[in-house]
């Protein structure tokens, strides 16, 4: 699929990163960026991201769009897609980003009716604890997951440019209802996100908390790394999903009152058992 002009409402790193590599592939003639930060906006034309910048949704910023990409924080959709409505191409192509679908399909439903066959719900699996236009960059999205979350009206056609354009970054198409897919991601990014900022908030209430993090190392920093991402972010996607990750949360208190009680019983075997589990899963989801 070959678009003559993309809209990115949100430029930072998965749309900024989407732009350049669609640019590099010759597949889109004009990327038009939508943000509400001048700054962010100057910085991408600085580095070609986009090549018209906008800090508003209106029939100039989303004029003769092939396609409209909103990458913002999950919760901004109901608002996004409200303010896109007047504004649309009739045969514009409307997909996000986000991590959680079931709220970007409801988005999508209520504030783009007419529109609707033509959203497609995508969730490409790469990222950083980096944001803005400064952290975009090429390859990002090679041999990574891409989820699409077809809806039960949706146009081939849409779905299919889609899919096309994920593939010409190199991602790996899967398909997922959304319910299911919310599931998924509550346990493998959701919950980790929290137990991260979790960790990091019980150092730093602690008394000596300047002495811990002046002795910590590798293992902080592995474990703590996503909690160095962007905390409104993360807010508005563990509250868009908040049902199965309180669910989840009730679950990872038995692991610690397990723990608990394997270390106040001394009980090494069980202990031991407990790590080898782990560490024989985590070692083959490596390989």
């Amino acid at each position: 699929m070959r678009m003559h002009r993309l809209v990115l409402i949100g430029v930072g790193l998965i749309g900024g990163s989407l732009a350049l590599d669609l640019k590099r592939a010759g597949l889109v003639d004009k990327v038009a960026g939508i943000d509400i930060d001048a700054d962010n906006l100057t910085r991408a034309l600085e580095r070609r991201v986009i090549d018209y910048a906008y800090t508003q949704i209106d029939a100039l910023s989303v004029a003769d769009a092939d396609m409209v990409l909103i990458a913002t924080p999950v919760n901004t959709l109901p608002l996004i897609c409200r303010q896109l409505a007047p504004y649309l191409p009739e045969r514009c192509i409307v997909t996000d980003v986000g991590s959680t679908k079931q709220l970007a399909l409801q988005a999508f439903a209520s504030e783009l009716p007419n529109h609707y066959l033509r959203c497609v719900a995508s969730h490409p699996i790469a990222g950083s604890d980096r944001h803005g236009a400064l952290a975009a960059q090429f390859g990002l999205f090679a041999q990574k997951k891409c989820i699409i979350c077809a809806h039960e009206h949706q146009d081939e056609t849409a779905l299919q440019a889609v899919v096309t354009m994920w593939q010409a970054v190199q991602a790996q198409i899967y398909y997922l209802d959304a319910v299911r897919h919310d599931a998924i991601f509550a346990a493998v990014s959701h919950l980790p996100h929290m137990l991260a900022y979790a960790y990091v908030h019980q150092l730093a209430e602690a008394a000596n908390a300047d002495e811990l993090l002046q002795f910590a190392g590798s293992g902080f920093r592995d474990f703590t790394r996503i909690a160095a991402s962007h905390p409104q972010i993360w807010t508005d996607i563990c509250l868009a999903n908040r049902k199965v990750l309180a669910d989840l949360l009730q679950q990872q208190q038995q692991e610690l009152v397990y723990l608990q009680q394997c270390l106040q019983q001394g009980d090494a075997q069980k202990l031991t058992a407990f790590f080898v589990k782990a560490q024989k899963i985590r070692e083959g989801w490596q390989n």
